[in-house]
């Protein structure tokens, strides 16, 4: 009769991945590119000082359509810009108006927007609440950009691909979009407390304006 093993040896063979320990071998689940809802994850491309960040959504497309949703103006009415509708525009994604950073990048381009013509517009979208935006309007002046929010559900973010994982922002970037909608400049920021390239950014918007004329 085979001796029955003893409850030692069986112990010896699980802490050494024996046949008892192997039986049903357990393997680490793979790495999708995508949250569960399907939405595309990117890593690596922005930081708040060390910490980097993740992105959620497909990458923005420079010679491409500009994809747009649906953002709420300051009395939370739907409006969901069409971008090709023969205005030139710069749009600015920010974290919060509330913070320095994105509150003087917005000053910066309410200064500079007033010479750049009646056919092009200056957008700033973040996830402020629009009363948010409307007071901080209010407060510093801000005439000549158009604050639109994209609090309801992050759709604008997630769809240019802008859309902060760790803390459901919007990363920093700066879009310049040509009159029939086609995405012809962009930046995003890499660390989010440093501010845009403004002169790239105006340079790109007046080449812009030129091949139109």
């Amino acid at each position: 009769m085979t001796p029955r093993p003893t409850l030692a040896l069986l112990c010896l063979c699980l802490l050494a991945g024996g046949p008892a320990a192997s039986a049903a071998p357990q393997t680490a689940p793979s790495m999708k590119a995508s949250d569960a809802d399907g939405v595309p994850r990117r890593e690596g491309l922005i930081r708040r000082g060390r910490r980097e960040l993740t992105l959620l959504g497909p990458t923005l497309e420079t010679g491409k359509p500009a994809p747009t949703a649906a953002l709420r103006d300051g009395k939370l009415k739907s409006v969901t810009p069409d971008f090709a509708d023969g205005k030139e525009r710069i749009v600015l994604l920010v974290p919060s108006l509330d913070t320095p950073t994105c509150s003087l990048e917005t000053r910066n381009f309410n200064e500079r927007a007033a010479s750049l013509g009646e056919n092009v517009e200056v957008l700033v979208i973040s996830r402020d609440l629009p009363f948010a935006q409307e007071r901080f309007c209010a407060a510093h002046g801000i005439d000549q950009v158009k604050p639109l929010s994209d609090f309801a559900t992050g759709g604008f973010g997630k769809g240019w691909g802008f859309y902060i994982k760790e803390n459901d922002l919007l990363a920093r970037a700066v879009v310049v979009i040509d009159g029939q909608g086609i995405v012809r400049y962009q930046q995003l920021v890499e660390n989010i407390p440093d501010e845009p390239d403004y002169d790239a950014a105006l340079n790109a918007l007046a080449e812009v304006v030129a091949a139109r004329r």
